[in-house]
């Protein structure tokens, strides 16, 4: 009988020490001296809410620590789960906390001390002084074999061979190759999403979280992403982090053991958003039409949060501010903006710049028309929602500028008119300064394919991308001459950047790897970049532009120390171009030194230009 009893203890004790075990807290520590000082804490193990006590405290709390206070335990549907409420004051103190639990013991949870250097160490935000390159850790560069594949993860893929696979690229492979980008004049890298993406299938992309407080082990986890986030900042570059608020993976914890039935938008049978961004703004919409936008799921495979459930909105903002501090990243950029819930987004973006002022937000906001993007960022609309997100991606300069400026002959309206037409509608930001401008992404053609491989087309489209107002944006490989369209699927502008991987028969890293072609726009890219760094005119000045004529885009960027002349000739035959009609932003200045070629260029009756060509030109007196 005793040794029953006995064995009967070891048992129940090796369960509790089991169960223990598998208690997950999240955040998984807070800070004192934040502005965000109402904290939700979301305990999670199996049965959990069943071992808190009920704990009878006065209204003003239970003190934990001097200016901690424990406002409220919350239990729901599923027991799973509990959720404690605490209110830290100003004057709470680093240190260790108890959250009531079973037993005497009870939950220990930590307030660590701020990081240092709040806006000029970390959480600097993204400007139009920077240029940001984007990267698909996958498929960039593989710097550590030994997480190529992560023993229980549900995607064991590692082919190379295939688009549809993972091939091994993460954050050690970026920090080796820092040198090389800020070399190429490059200031801020935007990963695509670094979280856990535990997901079956592909799993490259990332935009499928499956716990919001791990770092994605196959690409490094925890330790790998500070150490990148540090030596970027040692060189003086920063990291924009990609956010996902619409939407999760379906293997989340969270959509697997929902807290209850509240957390997600829910539909008697899978039901997809209709994509039709102008419900959100349109004055006629119906009811019907908002909801299947908002609240209708983007894919089968990522659930949409149901953001008006206010326990929904702590667990999405927290982890947003617990990021920035924990990892020290500068800005973010934010997925699928147009199909979140728009008062939400504003009061998560008002936390982050409540804690970090000179942090920066923008959004993808792929939509059709000027007017329709504005909605979506600050603007000067007298309209009933008013957004505060900074800026958007500028999917308008892209696909009614820039690209038809260079694929489409011009005229009236056509060709680089579509450009022009387009910047003057800036009228409609607060500040289009913020605006990120591109030429390609993860999600659509590379640019390169788009002219159709003709460098002369490229090379202005960079002249552009780095003489126009806004914040530009390369996308990895880029510099030199990754092709690959959408079709028959976007694999193919995801290919991994030659040289990434021991073995490559070419290293595009390195001059010497790269072919005549190559280098020659790498090269191209390379001076406008570093050009671009030390000219205030560009960074931080006006932008003039003149009505285009005869397919020429003339325009200047210019401030009290700097003018920079940029002339854009979409012919497909040289042109000579009178300078009379430039008076105002010409007088005063005799030459102008092309900053390529580092030529002089005598500014008197007129210029001739070659065939497709952006001439960018600094005038001098």
């Amino acid at each position: 009988m005793m040794n029953r009893l006995v064995l009967i203890l070891v048992l129940l004790g090796a369960t509790i020490a089991a169960q223990a075990q598998q208690v997950a807290v999240y955040p998984t520590h807070w800070w004192t001296g934040m502005k965000w000082d109402k904290l939700q804490v979301m305990v999670r193990g199996e049965k959990i809410a069943a071992t808190i006590p009920m704990v009878k405290m006065k209204p003003e709390g239970m003190e934990l620590a001097p200016g901690v206070h424990l406002k409220q335990i919350r239990r729901v549907a599923n027991s799973n789960y509990i959720f404690f409420d605490l209110e830290i004051a100003a004057n709470a103190q680093p240190g260790w906390i108890t959250l009531p639990f079973v037993g005497k013991k009870g939950i220990k949870y930590e307030l660590k001390p701020r990081r240092m250097g709040n806006g000029t160490a970390y959480a600097k935000g993204v400007t139009s002084e920077d240029l940001m390159y984007l990267i698909m850790p996958d498929r960039f560069s593989n710097g550590d074999e030994s997480n190529d594949r992560v023993k229980g993860m549900r995607d064991q893929s590692l082919r190379r061979d295939t688009v549809f696979n993972r091939h091994g690229g993460d954050l050690k492979g970026v920090q080796n190759h820092l040198d090389y980008l800020q070399d190429l004049g490059v200031t801020a890298i935007w990963l695509n999403p670094v979280i856990e993406n535990d997901m079956p299938g592909r799993t490259e992309h990332g935009y499928a979280f499956t716990d919001h407080y791990k770092i994605e082990r196959r690409i490094g986890g925890e330790q790998a992403y500070h150490a990148l986030v540090d030596a970027a900042h040692a060189k003086g570059m920063k990291i924009i982090q990609d956010a996902v608020y619409n939407h999760i993976g379906t293997e989340h914890f969270l959509f697997k053991d929902q807290p209850d039935s509240s957390w997600f938008h829910r539909w008697p049978k899978f039901t997809q958003t209709s994509y039709k961004d102008q419900v959100v703004f349109d004055p006629y919409a119906s009811a019907a039409d908002k909801k299947l936008m908002s609240d209708g799921w983007f894919v089968p495979s990522m659930p949409d949060w149901d953001q008006s459930n206010e326990m929904v909105q702590r667990f999405l903002i927290q982890h947003a501010i617990w990021t920035v501090e924990e990892f020290g990243i500068d800005g973010w950029r934010v997925d699928t903006y147009a199909y979140n819930d728009l008062p939400f987004m504003n009061r998560c973006n008002q936390a982050l710049y409540d804690d970090f002022p000179k942090l920066t937000i923008f959004g993808e906001t792929w939509v059709h028309g000027v007017p329709n993007q504005s909605y979506f960022c600050e603007n000067n609309f007298e309209v009933p929602f008013k957004s505060n997100l900074q800026a958007t991606t500028d999917f308008q300069t892209l696909f009614y500028g820039i690209q038809p400026a260079l694929t489409q002959p011009f005229g009236w309206t056509e060709g680089v008119n579509k450009l022009y037409t387009t910047l003057a509608q800036d009228f409609l930001y607060k500040d289009p300064m913020r605006q990120v401008i591109f030429l390609d992404n993860h999600d659509i053609a590379r640019f390169y394919s788009v002219v159709n491989e003709d460098t002369a087309k490229y090379k202005a489209a960079f002249a552009w991308l780095l003489t126009s107002r806004g914040i530009p944006q390369m996308y990895y490989g880029n510099e030199i001459l990754m092709a690959g369209t959408t079709s028959p699927n976007d694999g193919y502008v995801r290919l991994d950047f030659p040289g990434g991987w021991k073995g490559d028969k070419a290293n595009k890293f390195t001059a010497a790897g790269r072919t005549a072609k190559e280098n020659q726009v790498f090269d191209y890219i390379r001076k406008l970049a570093n050009f671009r760094k030390n000219s205030s005119a560009i960074k931080t000045g006006k932008l003039m532009q003149f009505v285009p004529y005869d397919g020429v885009y003339v325009y200047f960027r210019y401030d009290a120390q700097q003018s920079v002349m940029c002339i854009m000739n979409t012919n497909d035959k040289a042109f000579t171009l009178g300078l009379n009609r430039f008076a105002e932003r010409v007088d005063g200045f005799t030459t102008g030194r092309d900053v390529v070629m580092d030529v002089k260029i005598p500014l008197k009756d007129s210029i001739t230009l070659q065939p497709m060509t952006n001439l960018v030109l600094e005038l001098k007196p």
